[in-house]
């Protein structure tokens, strides 16, 4: 009997806290995922001025950030429409995009599709599988909140980046950790990376 091959689509915008994307695509690697990673262009901005990044040569960035991750990490292009995920026919757990920019989330309630990231969006709410969005905007306008409830009316998860503070965090990863761990517990995933109430 052949085994399902661990599947995830992560896609990070140009919202402010890639590094939640970053840290998920690590944790999703180390739990033996394969994962399609798509960047935004702004995405890339991002990485650049709020993480210091050198992104002159990105392959050497994703190679720097996820190491020994031949065979299970595949990086994509918004333009890369020929890529397995933007077909219904390719079957994998479904699609984090981590964090989500108000325009993101705008082309998905939408069904815009005019970029990789948003068609496998579109991909994951039409064939039923998991899409959990991470906004990181503050504060949400009329037009944010909407977009987000249309999204979860047609299956979509709104994971807002809201780390909480009852496990007493102490550093920067505690706070990063807390949110990509609530993030893992909706997708199924095990991981380490804060300690439960009543642990």
């Amino acid at each position: 009997m052949m085994v399902k091959e661990k599947i995830f689509t992560v896609g990070i915008t140009g919202a402010s806290g890639a590094i939640y994307g970053i840290r998920l695509v690590q944790e999703l690697l180390k739990a033996d995922y394969k994962v399609h990673l798509i960047v935004t262009e702004a995405g890339w901005q991002v990485f650049k001025e709020e993480l210091l990044f050198e992104t002159s040569n990105r392959n050497n960035l994703i190679d720097e950030l996820f190491p020994h991750s031949v065979g299970k990490l595949h990086y994509h292009t918004l333009r890369d429409f020929t890529a397995p995920i933007a077909s219904g026919s390719y079957r994998n757990e479904g699609m984090v995009i981590i964090p989500c920019s108000m325009g993101t989330l705008s082309g998905i309630a939408n069904g815009a599709s005019g970029n990789l990231l948003e068609r496998t969006a579109d991909v994951m709410l039409k064939e039923g599988r998991k899409l959990l969005l991470v906004p990181r905007e503050t504060p949400f306008n009329q037009i944010h909140l909407e977009n987000m409830l249309k999204v979860s009316k047609v299956g979509g998860k709104i994971i807002p980046a809201m780390p909480g503070f009852y496990q007493l965090p102490k550093t920067m990863d505690d706070l990063i950790n807390f949110v990509v761990g609530k993030v893992l517990d909706n997708i199924g995933v095990d991981h380490q990376l804060f300690t439960r109430w009543g642990d």
